[in-house]
């Protein structure tokens, strides 16, 4: 096939030609002569046997994908990588023993359990996880999220007892009341520990690309701006009741508001020193990155300087300022959750488990994709799952990868694994040796590094100017992520965000951008005549384009749509048919005089003349492109036929270019071939349907043309 007139441009040069001369061809044709499926002789037994038969080589597979360690510890590189690791490791633990103690008090549990959430998920992700430089352990949006339903199912409400047996006299009752909270942070680890493990031998791997990025960052912004609320009663020294739920963040900001005439003076200029301090300390690591061998590790100078200082001046005795406090030697026996607690938490536990799976596959593909590697999401999450589940028997709560330490991990060297591994070990000789030497660590201190740590993700800001010049829809997306769950907390504010894109995935669908194709003169190329000057149309033919795909939710749009776009409307020609019936006998002018009318586009300043010719003359020609579509449903079929057999009444001729196979599929599977609309219709490219059209068109008039 070779387009009309196609003459070599003088100024191609050495520029590649395409020149193909074969037969129009149509779906029918292609069926018959050219395209033969392959044969599947198999039965159904024979491949579920295949399916399941056991062999040497699958058993190597399935181990080496479940332990992604055997991969590549047999030949680690000792004298490349050991070095590096090493470093990594001892820079990271330094950072992961803070953080684990400050996002205990986020999860609402002693700081002791932070400590054990940096040791056990840390070492078995080593063994399961497919990336070799996240950091896993505690994380300030997972912690929040676990200390909101913590306090939501303890509240201290339930734990004031009665003094001497007077109600006029209460106390609160801290240990109950830390034993409660760290059950229900236990039972719902467990719990998202085996939701992300079933999803992973789903295979559900997948459903991180529901969490669009505008979505997931404005709604860890928003987990920011709760962190920040809740460390404000410990920067300022006053007790406050913790909120949880829809308007919690007004309700704590109100609450500690409330009482900042009880601000505490030494425990906020602590804080204030130490935010300060943590602050310039990031910016001349980020500034001097290059420079330095390894970050200068703020925080834990923070810890031990706030810790001697609080020890020293007896802060705690002295001027009431809260500290850490108990930090029991030693691990703790596993034990069995309290799965009666279970009903209660099953929404929150999706929602904990889509959250952190969405911020360790994220920072996975980040680095993966820096150091030429790739990571499995599918064993993504059966890691997560294995690391949640086992470790909530050893009195964790839940886990995901936190962005600074895996900054910190990164820019120090790190090269495996082996270096979380290193940091983990650092927590567990903290735990075992030396961890009553935190007690005397003030909370406020804690408040200061998980503020700064924060600064990043306030950042994200900076998406919205961005965003408002690229993409209106992915704005709305990220602003009505951070609204919602601001005020609806960050479960319901989840969900919220999820249902307002799948919302913007419908609208897009529903109102796809279509058009009216031209020809580009020598080529076989066909574009939008209303953007492009060198795209003109064929007489008597109208090419409709439409970037979507055609199903119930559109169908209905689709097809006025295209009666408006092409101004060909069935419903006026058949009007103007009967008017020109009743004018011919009231006239009686001659039969094959044409008759003009005007069909209007959505633009009703403008219009479009078309003429109306007998069908012994002519037809008109009406193509559908349907080089975009990817899926198309009974509803949308049925539409079609309508369309196909509306414009047939009038003598104007559907023909359908450029469908790909699984769509021809599905319409075959859908019984929309027919003898009335039969396979002679479609064509595998618009320039096909558009030289057979003209082909079509210029015969001469035969019996079966007749109405």
């Amino acid at each position: 096939m070779e387009p009309e007139n196609e003459s070599v441009p003088e100024d191609a040069g050495n520029q590649l030609m395409l020149r193909v001369e074969r037969p129009v061809y149509d779906e029918r044709f292609l069926r018959a002569k050219v395209l033969h499926r392959k044969e599947d002789n198999t039965t159904f037994c024979q491949r579920l046997a295949d399916r399941f038969r056991c062999s040497s080589v699958r058993v190597k597979a399935a181990a080496l994908s479940f332990l992604p360690i055997l991969t590549w510890l047999p030949s680690y590189p000792v004298k490349q990588y050991l070095f590096s690791d090493v470093v990594s490791g001892l820079s990271t633990g330094v950072v992961q023993l803070p953080q684990g103690l400050a996002y205990a008090l986020l999860a609402a549990v002693p700081p002791v359990y932070g400590l054990y959430s940096s040791f056990y998920p840390v070492l078995l992700y080593t063994f399961f996880g497919t990336s070799r430089h996240v950091s896993i352990g505690t994380f300030a949006v997972i912690s929040l999220m676990i200390g909101g339903v913590a306090v939501r199912e303890a509240p201290e409400k339930l734990f004031v007892l009665p003094i001497n047996g007077s109600n006029s006299s209460l106390v609160l009752n801290e240990e109950a009341l830390n034993a409660r909270r760290v059950q229900v942070a236990v039972v719902l680890t467990t719990m998202v520990g085996i939701i992300q493990f079933v999803f992973g031998l789903l295979r559900f791997g997948f459903v991180e690309i529901y969490l669009t990025v505008p979505l997931v960052r404005g709604f860890t912004t928003a987990a920011a701006l709760h962190v920040v609320i809740s460390q404000l009663k410990y920067l300022l020294g006053v007790k406050t009741q913790r909120f949880s739920g829809p308007l919690s963040a007004i309700y704590s900001v109100k609450a500690v508001f409330s009482k900042v005439a009880l601000t505490n003076v030494p425990s906020l200029l602590l804080g204030l020193v130490s935010t300060v301090f943590l602050y310039g300390i990031k910016v001349l690591n980020e500034r001097f990155k290059k420079k330095l061998p390894v970050p200068i590790p703020g925080e834990i100078i923070v810890v031990i300087v706030s810790t001697g200082v609080s020890y020293g001046l007896l802060l705690s005795e002295k001027y009431n300022v809260d500290i850490v406090g108990e930090i029991p030697t030693g691990l703790r026996a596993p034990a069995v959750p309290d799965f009666s607690l279970v009903p209660n938490l099953i929404p929150d536990a999706f929602a904990v488990a889509i959250v952190g799976f969405s911020m360790t596959i994220s920072l996975a593909k980040t680095f993966a994709l820096k150091h030429g590697y790739s990571v499995d999401g599918n064993q993504e999450l059966i890691a997560l799952g294995l690391c949640n589940f086992t470790s909530s028997f050893f009195h964790c709560f839940a886990i995901t990868s936190s962005m600074s330490r895996s900054l910190v991990q990164e820019s120090t060297g790190g090269k495996t694994q082996i270096a979380g591994l290193l940091s983990s070990l650092i927590v567990l000789l903290v735990v075992l040796a030396i961890g009553f030497v935190f007690q005397p660590l003030p909370q406020t201190a804690l408040a200061a590094i998980i503020t700064v740590n924060l600064v990043g993700m306030f950042k994200q800001f900076r998406d919205i100017p961005s965003l408002w010049r690229t993409s209106k829809i992915e704005l709305a997306i990220w602003l009505v992520s951070f609204k919602a769950s601001v005020l609806l907390g960050l479960d319901y504010g989840l969900l919220a965000s999820i249902a307002f894109a799948i919302i913007t995935v419908i609208y897009r669908t529903q109102s796809p951008k279509s058009s009216i194709l031209g020809h580009i003169t020598n080529s076989g190329l066909y574009y939008d005549v209303d953007e492009y000057e060198e795209a003109s149309e064929y007489e008597g033919i109208k090419i409709f384009h439409s970037n979507s795909s055609i199903y119930f939710a559109n169908s209905d749009l689709y097809v006025k749509e295209l009666k408006e776009k092409t101004g060909v409307n069935p419903e006026e020609l058949q009007a103007a048919r009967k008017a020109k019936r009743k004018q011919k006998e009231k006239e009686n002018k001659q039969q094959n005089s044409p008759l003009k009318i005007c069909g209007k586009y959505k633009d009703e300043t403008e219009n479009v003349t078309h003429e109306v010719v007998p069908s012994s003359h002519e037809e008109q020609g009406l193509r559908n492109d349907w080089t975009t579509a990817s899926f198309i449903d009974s509803v949308g079929a049925k539409a079609i036929k309508q369309v196909v057999k509306e414009y047939a009444s009038v003598d104007v001729r559907v023909v359908i270019a450029g469908c790909n196979r699984c769509v021809l599929a599905e319409l075959d599977a859908l019984q929309f071939f027919t003898e009335e609309i039969s396979t002679e219709m479609v064509f595998p490219t618009v320039h096909d349907a558009v030289l057979h059209c003209q082909h079509f068109s210029s015969r001469p008039p035969a019996a079966s043309d007749e109405v």
